[in-house]
């Protein structure tokens, strides 16, 4: 079939015809403003002139300023039955979280592929299974898909993260390669190996990739001058256009960082620890970088790092709350991060149907429980994030 082609007279006459053209701007951004996410999504398809404004850069930060304002919101993924996955998002605020406050996006997915997300970041998420990837924005439901990683490698660490320099979002994707070559000259002793298992300091990164979301969208290879092994299982984060992450580095685990402007990792050392070394983990912790250990769900321990551009750490402790009148005896709580207020978040396991977590105050001593409607037994993976915010960027 010819496609036929519309003439440039035909065009400029559509557009002197949009009564939206005719509306002052300061009145199109007031009323663009007051719609949802996902209304704003589809509007853009009613006019070019609208597209225009919707898709722009100007827009889309003020958008982003004025959620920032706003008060931060808990986003639950969850994976049901064989191709939906489904987000709610809703109020971190006691008062505000209520069922009429839950916004539920549901997006389908490969049948076959169950992605697992990164935290949010501005808005957008980052999901990955495999070499498999997709950029999401729950707020208006649009996924796109990224192009497979290049990579014949499994063990795969990924995350996602904003340059507010270049004003771009980027992905930083991490894979291993065992160095098999140094036993035989002898530069790795056999007493490494335990059965023929390769040894954790013989294993490390050596394929660094960046994305950067756009036009182009194609993986770049990158150097790395630090020889290091990341922890699979384990998220990264992004604070001022900084990924951070941990990993082992000359047999320590230490803290890594990828500028996302110079495109340049670094390396800091972390505090020598037993229960840090073995089982710390970068939680979510009101924009300083945090690890937190706790082992058989006990105390947890918090190390915060005062000063991003010192090795000095702060250490504080916590108990975990009795909740057995929420719970039952038999239910073990995890550590999963902490909100502004200070209020500590503890995730049950196994899930509970319906599903909750818990917001523990510290200072008050005081427990509540937040439950998210909607989620049963058919819930096949369930990730709980916080700080989110809406984001009316158009994907």
């Amino acid at each position: 079939m010819k496609r036929v082609k519309r003439s440039k007279k035909r065009e400029e006459r559509n557009d002197v015809n949009d009564p939206f053209i005719m509306i002052p701007m300061e009145l199109k951004l007031e009323i663009l403003m007051k719609l949802p996410p996902r209304s704003i999504a589809r509007l853009r398809f009613a006019s070019k002139h609208l597209s225009s404004i919707i898709l722009g850069k100007d827009f889309t930060e003020l958008c982003m300023t004025r959620s920032s304002t706003q008060p931060r919101r808990h986003l639950v993924s969850v994976h049901r039955g064989s191709d939906m996955q489904l987000f709610h998002s809703f109020s971190q605020e006691e008062h505000r979280s209520s069922s009429n406050d839950h916004d539920k996006v549901s997006y389908t997915l490969d049948p076959d592929v169950r992605y697992l997300f990164t935290p949010p970041v501005r808005g957008l998420i980052c999901g990955r299974k495999g070499i498999k990837m997709v950029i999401g924005n729950p707020s208006t439901g649009q996924f796109v898909t990224l192009p497979r990683i290049k990579t014949r490698k499994k063990e795969i660490l990924s995350v996602f993260g904003y340059d507010p320099v270049n004003d771009v979002y980027k992905v930083l994707c991490l894979t291993v390669i065992t160095q098999r070559g140094n036993i035989a000259r002898g530069i790795i002793s056999r007493d490494y190996f335990l059965e023929d298992v390769m040894a954790w300091e013989a294993i490390v990164s050596k394929e660094h990739q960046v994305i950067t979301l756009g036009a182009k969208n194609k993986w770049r290879m990158i150097e790395c001058k630090y020889p290091h092994r990341h922890y699979a299982g384990n998220h990264g984060i992004c604070r001022d256009g900084v990924l951070y992450y941990l990993a082992s580095y000359k047999q320590k685990r230490s803290l890594m960082g990828f500028d996302l402007s110079t495109e340049e990792f670094n390396v800091t050392k972390l505090p020598d620890d037993y229960e840090l070394q073995e089982f710390g983990n970068l939680v979510n912790h009101s924009g300083k970088i945090t690890i937190a250990t706790q082992v058989n769900t006990g105390a947890i321990d918090l190390w915060v790092q005062d000063d991003v551009n010192k090795e000095v750490w702060s250490k504080t402790a916590s108990v975990v709350p009795s909740v057995a009148h929420i719970c039952g005896a038999n239910q073990r709580l995890m550590f999963r991060g902490i909100l502004p207020t200070g209020e500590i978040i503890f995730a049950p396991l196994p899930s509970p149907n319906p599903f909750f977590f818990l917001c523990y105050d510290p200072k008050e001593k005081k427990v509540r429980q937040v439950v998210v409607d909607g989620i049963g037994d058919d819930s096949a993976a369930i990730q709980v994030f916080f700080d989110h915010v809406e984001s009316y960027m158009v994907l």
